[in-house]
């Protein structure tokens, strides 16, 4: 068994893809591609010819790192977005740190921006409260306070090894063991919150989430989806809610960000303003049992 197999799946995500599978061409990877439409398949088989590449239909992010996992042989997944790649040495220094943490179920990188700024990459757990300091730009007044800007853990350091709640899921090293104790992805999160589910089911497990700046990752952000899917993060957070919270917690949130993108929308001009205030209207289309039926 190979300590590390990375999973990289892929979704009309190719200018930025070679980076990415050069970064992990000395381990075992799986490419599992989510229906693109821009040849990534033939660029995979073409030029990465030692990659395991499964093809399916695009049944979300989550659903995509299930299968590449179903396969994968390692001791430990690699899950790495495809708009990601790894410095020099950072993969090595990563799983040698997760070998001396026999408790951490995910170990988070540092990430960097493409220009070598820091990309925080450590999220809190939504909660009510959280959701409003973020909405309401309530976070604005005070951006390193844990009580106005929870969400983003606005008074984390990401200079030191630190327990953390959510680490962004550009990449993560995860243990096998604790998938095999915990369970995998929820497919029923398409795309966003997938990770903060699963953090957060390690977490009731009795497992850690670990933050380690050891190792660096470049993260473009945001790339594959062009920040398209407003909706879905917004789903996201009301289907955590539900799940973990109960129903009647996410029916406060769903009121709460209904009133905060209505005032958005009315904010912001052009096309944001018009993001916002169709999704404040979508909000106000039913009951969140709806919502997250749609």
């Amino acid at each position: 068994m190979p300590d590390v197999s990375a999973v990289v799946v892929t979704h009309n995500a190719l200018p930025w893809l070679e980076p990415c599978l050069e970064s992990v061409r000395e381990v075992e990877t799986v490419v599992v591609d989510n229906d693109s439409t821009d040849d990534t398949v033939a660029f995979v088989r073409e030029s990465f010819p030692g990659v395991c590449l499964v093809e399916q239909a695009n049944l979300g992010l989550a659903a995509g790192w299930n299968a590449g996992m179903a396969i994968a042989s390692g001791r430990y997944f690699l899950i790495l977005n495809a708009d990601a790649w790894l410095t020099e040495g950072s993969l090595e220094r990563l799983v040698a740190f997760a070998d001396t943490q026999p408790q951490a179920a995910i170990v988070g990188p540092r990430l960097l921006n493409p220009d070598g700024t820091l990309q925080p990459s450590v999220r809190g757990f939504p909660t009510s409260w959280r959701l409003a300091t973020e909405y309401l730009f309530l976070r604005k007044l005070a951006p390193r306070s844990s009580l106005l800007n929870g969400f983003y853990a606005g008074n984390f350091a990401h200079d030191e090894v630190r327990q953390a709640e959510v680490v962004m899921g550009a990449c993560m090293l995860v243990s096998r063991r604790a998938v095999e104790q915990v369970g995998p992805l929820d497919e029923s999160f398409f795309l966003f919150s997938e990770e903060t589910d699963w953090c957060y089911r390690f977490a009731q497990a009795g497992w850690k989430t670990l933050f380690y700046p050891g190792a660096e990752c470049v993260h473009v952000g945001g790339a594959s989806h062009g920040g398209r899917f407003f909706r879905e993060n917004v789903r996201g957070h009301l289907r955590f809610l539900a799940k973990h919270r109960g129903v009647a917690s996410a029916e406060r949130a769903r009121r709460l960000l209904r009133t905060a993108l209505r005032l958005r929308g009315l904010a912001f001009r052009g096309e944001r303003g018009r993001m916002y205030r169709d999704v404040a209207a979508w909000l106000g289309s039913g009951g969140v049992p709806e919502l997250l039926e749609q």
